[in-house]
């Protein structure tokens, strides 16, 4: 795979409490996605997070990689579902911190069955490189669910 790099920007006026700001994305996938630390830590209220933002990475990552898994094993999903979710909590001296991420993976793939689905996600998920960077400070489970 070639070197990747993507970049975003972040947009923000006012001080912590009741400021604000929106985040955008250079390929134009999107733009001005509101943010604030109300919607961080309380109800999102229709804005986003940097918390739900990871979230979305890591499921996208982990869905491109259990489809290239899958495509090499010459059994290509008809469809996958993934839903990621980033737990951050207070860690005794560092503060607030990511300390998981729950991916659950579900997926109709014919001619598989659920203990072959199971490795075959289990290795993608080694080859996720959100997977790996969440990992070097956090926990992260991964459950695979084969669709009949």
């Amino acid at each position: 795979m070639p070197r990747i790099a993507r970049s975003a920007q972040v947009a923000w006026e006012g001080n912590l409490a009741r400021g604000s700001g929106h985040v955008s994305a250079d390929t134009g996938a999107f733009a001005e996605l509101p943010i604030s630390l109300p919607s961080r830590i309380g109800n999102p209220d229709g804005k986003t997070s940097p918390e739900e933002l990871l979230a979305a990475a890591h499921a996208g990552c982990l869905a491109i990689s259990v489809a290239g898994e899958l495509t090499k094993a010459e059994k290509p999903p008809e469809v996958l579902a993934l839903t990621a979710r980033v737990i951050v909590d207070e860690v005794e001296g560092k503060g607030h911190q990511v300390v998981a991420s729950e991916v659950d993976v579900s997926g109709r793939v014919p001619g598989i069955d659920a203990a072959e689905f199971a490795r075959i996600v289990a290795v993608a998920d080694a080859g996720c490189t959100f997977s790996t960077l969440i990992r070097a400070s956090a926990a992260v489970t991964v459950r695979a669910r084969l669709e009949t």
